[in-house]
């Protein structure tokens, strides 16, 4: 949104159907690597009283680059059906929102 309210731009996300998977079948365990804003806040406040070295990782993307052990597909997105191939189904090779170990 810009500042006088009006629609700056549009944002989509890709959602799996996620609650079609069965746990033992589709996943095993399922946990999260991510952590809140005001946590990483506290460590680096810690870090610069201490004169600690602090080291990097990329926090933002660990969602969407988790790896997947089973394999898990989908079915092709409504308006975005490939023609003559309505069938198909697409083979996930990354985690993406929606699956029950996608913050894995």
């Amino acid at each position: 949104m810009k500042a006088d309210g009006s629609i700056d731009k549009y944002k989509a996300r890709l959602v799996i159907k996620g609650y079609k998977q069965k746990e033992g079948l589709d996943y095993f365990d399922t946990y999260s690597p991510v952590t809140r804003i005001n946590s990483i806040r506290m460590i680096l406040a810690i870090a610069a009283l201490r004169n600690l070295e602090v080291h990097q990782m990329d926090v933002k993307t660990a969602f969407l680059n988790g790896n997947l052990d089973e394999e898990i597909c989908m079915e092709q997105l409504e308006g975005f059906v490939a023609p003559r191939k309505e069938r198909k189904v697409c083979k996930l090779v990354k985690s993406l929102y929606g699956l029950k170990q996608a913050p894995k």
